[in-house]
């Protein structure tokens, strides 16, 4: 794919997240834009697989086309116009956090529920081993009994965000109804739901407060109450939450491949939730 030669005047931008900056055209509500700070081909694969999401019918925006500044790659998207993402709706009013929260936790069963053309996309085992080698900070003996610990999670072809955190899904009112869209899907694939949820906790239970501020516009008081309230209704009233989490934290610790991929430094709050567990 060709991108796209675009001026940066014609847009505004109006977010930030680790990997890109976002942007609204000026004169076009219809447009938005996602430019990446480094990683060219992260652009052209987040596309790929954004137009591949889009076309299993799974609630994303529609993707358009690759562009670049001429300096940097990103893609256009179709904008929601008027869209808030859960962490923000969380933080413009967080008494109603229990409520946005069983709504992304439905939002996510749904996806978790939908099975893949496994032809298409990449298991989720395969991406993180690909990250662990890469990873310069783990030493070779706690590589193997993580390669060891991924290779014994169960296996299954439904669909997994990637980094599935509560501001990569989006809801916008439309006459009255409202709808929800996934975001950010460059590390899209399939396999065992557990890989997603990790991240899910990884955002509401481990940041510092000054993170969880910045980033998510929310104090980690509410982010935790955001977990709870995500996980009775996404396992349902008859679970064991207490054991529950005890599992989810060590996807969360896993989700550190991805962090450190992005950050390229070592998260020792992450990874604390391996030792004694993984390794």
């Amino acid at each position: 794919m060709s991108p796209t030669l675009i001026d940066l005047n014609d847009y505004i931008r109006v977010g930030e997240g680790a990997n890109g900056a976002s942007y609204n055209h000026k004169t076009d509500p219809s447009l938005m834009m996602k430019l990446y700070f480094r990683n060219f081909e992260a652009a052209a694969l987040e596309l790929e697989l954004a137009k591949k999401v889009y076309n299993m019918g799974i609630p994303t925006p529609e993707p358009g086309d690759l562009v670049t500044d001429g300096t940097r790659m990103g893609i256009r998207f179709r904008r929601i116009e008027g869209k808030k993402s859960y962490s923000r709706a969380c933080g413009d009013h967080p008494e109603r956090t229990d409520e946005y929260a069983r709504e992304f936790a439905r939002m996510c069963r749904q996806l978790h529920a939908t099975h893949v053309d496994t032809s298409l996309f990449e298991n989720v085992k395969d991406r993180l081993y690909r990250m662990l080698d890469a990873n310069p900070d783990f030493t070779p003996e706690q590589k193997r009994k993580i390669h060891d610990f991924i290779a014994a999670a169960p296996d299954a072809d439904t669909a997994i965000h990637g980094d599935l955190q509560f501001s990569n899904g989006i809801f916008v009112e439309e006459n009255g109804v409202r709808k929800q869209y996934f975001i950010d899907l460059g590390d899209f694939c399939y396999g065992y739901y557990m890989f997603d949820l990790g991240m899910v906790y990884l955002c509401c239970c481990l940041n510092d407060e000054a993170w969880t501020m910045e980033q998510y516009h929310m104090s980690n008081a509410t982010a935790r109450r955001f977990w709870d309230a995500f996980a009775r209704e996404y396992f349902g009233p008859d679970a064991d939450l207490e054991e529950m989490e005890r599992q989810v934290k060590i996807y969360a610790g896993l989700k550190t491949l991805i962090v450190e991929r992005d950050t390229h430094c070592p998260m020792p709050q992450f990874r604390a939730m391996l030792e004694g567990t993984v390794y």
